[in-house]
């Protein structure tokens, strides 16, 4: 199968395979974003892991200074005395029982569900339908609280969370296309200076060892892995 005329336009834009730097790398997706909506721009960094190793699982939780730029739907599994403070929170979806109910018949049309520990007995029964989507709450990742509004502000304001997966590699969104370089790149650099900083003790030999950026639709950009480890 051939390669489009848009796409040899696009790549005919930039060196595939030069290494950027993370504000260099952002300035080409923008150069080479060419879909009609506001593509989401996303990070993909291949850590020197083992993932089936308990001690170098890495996993955490970042905020980005400028946000998503997407809309992130929200349900709150909660007892009725927090149902007030996560609406107030601008939480979409709030209940408990319905919506487990909903869940069970294969509903999931949400980005994050938020829960509290005392309804975690109900909601781990769900781990078969949230687990493989990524939507089961975990308290490491601050969506089992009791402080279900200040949850929700936080998702709502730029929260994510990431994990490693089988491959090594760390995927992630840092942001829209329509963002200017500046906010795509503190965005970057604040996932990747957190992700840097849990580096297990028992990884051995280079920790980044490559780190491409994308839109939707959109080939990939390298980003010189060096020029991030501070």
């Amino acid at each position: 199968m051939g390669i489009s005329k848009a796409r040899k336009s696009v790549l005919a834009k930039y060196d595939t395979e030069k290494l950027h730097t993370v504000a260099e790398a952002t300035q080409v997706i923008k150069d080479i974003t060419t879909t009609k909506f506001d593509a989401t721009v996303d990070v993909a960094i291949k850590l020197g892991v083992d993932p089936r190793k308990a001690n170098q699982m890495v996993r955490g939780i970042c905020t980005l200074p400028h946000g998503t730029g997407k809309n992130v739907k929200v349900l709150v599994l909660c007892t009725p005395d927090k149902e007030a403070e996560a609406k107030e929170a601008g939480a979409d979806y709030v209940g408990l029982d319905e919506y487990i109910e909903k869940i069970k018949g294969g509903w999931t049309d949400v980005d994050v569900i938020i829960t509290m520990p005392s309804a975690m007995g109900k909601v781990g029964a769900l781990g078969r339908v949230l687990g493989p989507r990524g939507l089961m709450p975990n308290p490491k990742t601050g969506t089992v609280t009791m402080e279900v509004g200040k949850a929700v502000k936080d998702v709502k304001g730029g929260k994510i969370d990431f994990k490693v997966d089988k491959y090594g590699i760390i995927h992630s969104v840092i942001g829209k296309a329509s963002f200017d370089v500046q906010k795509l790149t503190e965005n970057a650099s604040e996932l990747l200076q957190t992700i840097i900083k849990l580096k297990p003790s028992s990884a051995k030999g280079t920790y980044v060892r490559s780190v491409s950026f994308s839109s939707t639709m959109s080939p990939s950009v390298k980003v010189e892995p060096k020029s991030i480890e501070a």
